[in-house]
């Protein structure tokens, strides 16, 4: 493995990161997001993440769309890997495909796709979709997926599925490069979809042991296939200069979290969760801490001084994780803060492993 790499959560929705009522310094803004993606950009982030959301989500009240903003993005950044969030269902695979070739010829090879199958069922009977069965909305992001890569690389693309039909579709220009494909989830049907086409698996925060179940798990999977994924971790930072000060920014914000905002996304996400074959999908064991930060980035434990935080990372990487997918609760100081402190504390590190001849 070479070294880590990183990216962050774009806040293009309002609200920020966490379910609380503390007040941050994070904007939701395109002129906010143009600067924090410079700023990530010359901080040393490789990758940003645009969320996907439609409807007011539990503070989530605006929106700006992920794709038609990643565009816009990569007009004013350079270097910086721009992942767009996509909907099956709420998206035609062939025309998103379409859509990331021009979004990777704007960019010049750097766009990169989250396949997300969903959660919020509002937001797909509110545009007047059929809400699917868990395990079938898996099924249809794998379709998804595999009639994104008929489209980039066949002449004319044919597709026979349950959810999509192509036709001797054409797409020209193919995309300047293979365009990253990073999906999530935890469940048994998300694992094996994972397995089967995806490039990337995120990870929600987790514990260490966690981690390596999940990792372990994936890659048994994709080794039948004869494939290999790349894994990703979501942790939220906290990165102050003492652990006490880190440790009491997290009690601060939970102290503060918007109870009822907390429990009506614990009773959306349940059935994510609970719903599977195997009853261990997202959220299935998130505590009411946990789910302050909507993808359990507490967990991971990226809270701490600049050093604790690196070693964690290191912790990380050891497991097999290949890149840190980090949040912040102040955009404003706190993803420059990271990439100036912690980054390099990393780079340091991996290289140390390195001439110790620690293969990672």
């Amino acid at each position: 493995m070479g070294n880590l790499q990183f990216a962050y959560w774009v806040p293009n929705v309002s609200g920020g990161l966490v379910v609380s009522k503390l007040s941050q310094q994070t904007d939701w803004t395109f002129e906010a997001n143009k600067r924090y993606a410079q700023i990530a950009e010359e901080a040393g982030f490789d990758f940003a993440l645009l969320q996907t959301r439609f409807f007011a989500s539990y503070g989530a009240e605006y929106q700006l769309e992920a794709a038609t903003l990643a565009s816009s993005l990569a007009s004013v950044t350079s270097k910086i890997k721009l992942i767009a969030a996509v909907h099956p269902g709420l998206w035609h695979p062939g025309v998103y495909a379409k859509m990331l070739a021009t979004l990777d010829h704007i960019s010049n090879g750097r766009a990169a796709v989250n396949v997300v199958s969903g959660w919020f069922k509002g937001e797909f009977t509110g545009y007047g979709e059929p809400w699917l069965e868990h395990d079938e909305r898996y099924r249809r992001s794998e379709e998804f997926i595999r009639v994104l890569r008929s489209m980039w690389t066949e002449e004319e693309a044919i597709f026979r599925g349950d959810f999509y039909r192509i036709n001797g579709a054409p797409l020209k220009p193919k995309p300047v490069q293979h365009i990253p494909i990073f999906q999530g989830g935890n469940s048994k049907a998300a694992r094996e979809m994972a397995a089967r086409v995806s490039d990337w698996y995120f990870m929600n925060g987790n514990t260490l042991d966690g981690f390596k179940e999940q990792i372990e798990g994936v890659r048994s999977l994709a080794k039948a296939e004869d494939r290999t994924v790349n894994y990703a971790a979501n942790g939220f930072a906290i990165v102050r200069d003492t652990e006490n000060e880190a440790l009491q920014t997290l009690r601060d914000i939970v102290s503060n979290a918007d109870v009822e905002a907390v429990e009506g996304f614990r009773q959306s996400v349940k059935e994510a969760g609970q719903s599977t074959r195997d009853h261990d999908g997202m959220w299935a064991n998130s505590t009411f801490e946990d789910l302050v930060q909507y993808n359990d980035g507490f967990k991971t434990g990226l809270i701490g001084t600049p050093e604790q935080v690196a070693d964690r990372i290191i912790e990380l990487k050891k497991l097999g994780v290949g890149l840190i997918l980090t949040g912040f609760f102040h955009y404003e100081t706190d993803l420059k803060a990271f990439g100036e402190k912690v980054i390099p504390l990393v780079r340091e590190k991996e290289q140390r492993l390195k001439e110790k001849g620690v293969t990672v």
